[in-house]
């Protein structure tokens, strides 16, 4: 439309590109560090608690429904995530990234300490859906800040390491999170603290991003501009699905060794933690091939589909153990794949709303996760099944989407035939 910004290539890596900020130096490598210590604050929301639940059910036995509601204090801060990632992503649009992110931080401290003095199961739960409510800004300012400060193939790069940081944290925080509650169940809670040290120095060490040039702040202010839904939504409706094979291996794993016989919890947690460092593997890789990522997204669907697969065909841990390394390799290069893809399809003044609808779309498929799982268990008749079955469907969207680019490169060619 007239007035309205040509819109970012949604597969162009622009090396060329220059960073608005520093790409080196100290004040470079705090700026990364806390940009990545943000980003793992939801993963810490999300695992550390994991430990203790068993202890909470006991503490709260006598209330009814616990056996359901005790499990939803760890998943509900994702659902919060989900739900609110898109008015977080507006927020950041009109608050700014860095101010939103302080404010955010602060909060989750609040929210997130906030069981250690609640008594009521219902109050616990509560302030873990707020815990929710500020990782959905501090996840959402993070992602959009690594858009903004980086471009071309250092974007990538730093958008893979944000997947890194965020696989090898969950190990650790669970680790944390057990050796803590074996203190009581409400001590793992004051790791939330933590964000409490990270506030100051993001108010100190982050710059305020700028738009770069006056015509972006040109476009941004251009009536009849309109947010670019249809190049987004694309991109969303594969990270939905995306995100429901990232989280099939840790969110199963346990239940599928449980299920070949094996209930040494030790052998359990090293099973998932090398799956867990696959998935870092697979993000390094991502961010040392120099290909723009659209290209390589139905061959990473189809190398998460063949892990899936030797999951649903292994008869013994050995077997599903290498079928879930193949499939986390598979997912570690998925989600910046899919990020980096969503950033490139984005222009600054879209940013912060176009992360948020990621946001969304990714927390939202962690959440139905386990329940498309154990709807597909009770119509196939076993997990391992309805990981075969999810293994099927990734093969086949990755059919499509190479077809997709085939028929597009094919059509491309005719055109540029004079």
């Amino acid at each position: 439309m007239p007035g309205s910004a040509p819109p970012p290539s949604p597969v162009a890596v622009d090396d060329a590109a220059p960073s608005p900020v520093a790409v080196s130096g100290p004040a470079h490598l705090l700026r990364v560090t806390l940009l990545m210590a943000g980003s793992c604050l939801p993963i810490l929301g999300a695992v550390l608690i994991a430990p203790v639940l068993p202890k909470m059910q006991d503490h709260f036995a006598s209330v009814p429904g616990a056996e359901a509601l005790v499990p939803l204090a760890l998943t509900v801060p994702a659902l919060s995530l989900a739900l609110l990632a898109p008015f977080a992503g507006v927020l950041v649009d009109r608050l700014g990234r860095k101010r939103l992110l302080i404010v955010a931080t602060v909060l989750y401290a609040a929210f997130g300490t906030a069981p250690l003095w609640l008594r009521s199961l219902g109050g616990i739960i509560a302030s873990r859906a707020l815990v929710g409510v500020a990782e959905a800004a501090v996840m959402t300012c993070c992602t959009t800040l690594i858009g903004d400060y980086y471009s071309g193939r250092r974007r990538v790069k730093y958008l893979a390491l944000q997947t890194m940081c965020a696989s090898a944290s969950a190990t650790v925080f669970f680790v944390i999170g057990g050796a803590a509650g074996s203190a009581g169940w409400r001590v793992p809670f004051w790791v939330y603290a933590v964000s409490l040290v990270l506030a100051p120095l993001m108010a100190s060490a982050l710059p305020g991003p700028t738009t770069g040039t006056e015509a972006a702040r040109t476009r941004a202010e251009t009536p009849g501009r309109t947010f670019p839904w249809r190049r987004l939504a694309g991109v969303c409706a594969l990270t939905f699905f995306g995100a429901m094979v990232f989280y099939t291996v840790p969110v199963e794993m346990s239940y599928l060794l449980d299920d070949l016989g094996v209930e040494n919890s030790g052998v359990i947690g090293l099973a998932t933690a090398i799956a867990s460092a696959a998935t870092v593997g697979g993000a390094i890789t991502f961010a040392r091939l120099k290909r723009s990522p659209d290209p390589l997204l139905p061959a990473v669907l189809a190398l998460c589909a063949v892990g899936f697969g030797v999951m649903f065909l292994a008869g013994n841990a050995p077997l599903l153990v290498v079928g879930a390394v193949v499939n986390c390799v598979g997912t570690g290069m998925l989600l910046p794949a899919l990020l980096t893809s969503a950033m490139s399809r984005l222009s600054f003044e879209d940013r912060g709303r176009g992360t948020g609808l990621w946001m969304a779309a990714f927390f939202g498929g962690e959440f139905v996760c386990p329940l498309v799982l154990l709807a597909g268990e009770a119509a196939v008749g076993s997990l391992a099944a309805a990981v075969g079955t999810l293994g099927l469907a990734s093969a086949l969207v990755a059919a499509a989407l190479w077809a997709t680019a085939r028929s597009r490169d094919r059509a491309a060619g005719l055109t540029a035939i004079p």
